[in-house]
């Protein structure tokens, strides 16, 4: 069998350089057979043919002298974000979780904050399609304890974590699909994530926690509200292609 670096390939399929290819992988935007391929390095068959997922562009939810909102798409880092807007980020949204996102203008600004971070007095919504059926409100207060190592990070459930509480609340239930909104105060590492795994609905596309894959992770940051300020982002249409109608209508 003739084989080669799944980038090689792209790159000749797509008449791209190498490093566009590896960057699209990378970002989880590409399929072969339906399966996203995860490792850029993987050697495969040199007639795999690959699809490429379209991706939305930011856009800009509000803008003030002290920061400044997006509505991050999936698979785009939220270091990216930072560098194309040129201020930095007052807290993260994993890669493939899309919503609202916030960058600082000014270091007063910051410092007021990331104090209302530190006494968890920032509200957030998700919203996220998961794996079963959830017919009621559900309060996760498990400790999240977090390991990094080498620019990655894991959590998992532990005594000796850090207090981590996750409203869950359903809104619909399409199949053995259901859509949740989840109101966090605390904000620990891939908190949503492990605390509906921990409770055998995990987030459909999450691998790390879930073990299943899809076309993204079904997580949106769809509310933040902090020091005045409130900020939505509609939920996108790529939720809609798992069987639910969303009217972004949700109560906060």
């Amino acid at each position: 069998m003739n084989e080669e670096k799944a980038y090689k390939i792209l790159a000749m399929q797509l008449n791209i350089s190498n490093n566009e290819a590896k960057d699209l992988i990378d970002s989880g935007l590409v399929f072969a057979k339906g399966q996203k391929v995860a490792i850029a390095r993987a050697l495969m068959n040199v007639n795999t043919k690959f699809s490429v997922q379209e991706t939305s562009k930011p856009s800009v939810i509000f803008e003030d002298e002290n920061l400044l909102a997006i509505n991050k798409p999936a698979f785009i880092t939220s270091e990216k974000i930072s560098q194309m807007y040129k201020f930095p980020l007052l807290h993260r949204l994993d890669k493939e979780t899309s919503g609202v996102l916030l960058l600082v203008k000014n270091e007063e600004f910051a410092k007021r904050a990331i104090e209302e971070f530190k006494h968890m007095r920032v509200e957030k919504i998700y919203i996220a399609a998961v794996r079963g059926i959830l017919s009621e409100e559900t309060r996760v207060s498990e400790p999240i304890l977090t390991i990094k190592s080498k620019g990655a990070a894991i959590s998992k459930i532990s005594k000796d974590g850090k207090e981590a509480v996750s409203d869950v609340t359903p809104l619909m239930v399409v199949g053995k699909k259901t859509l949740v909104k989840v109101a966090i105060k605390t904000g620990r590492t891939h908190q949503i994530r492990l605390h509906l795994a921990s409770i055998n609905a995990p987030i459909i596309g999450d691998e790390k926690y879930g073990k299943n894959r899809a076309k993204r992770m079904y997580l949106h940051a769809y509310f933040i509200a902090l020091l005045g300020y409130k900020f939505k982002a509609d939920v996108p249409k790529d939720f809609n292609e798992l069987g639910f109608e969303i009217s972004n209508k949700f109560d906060i």
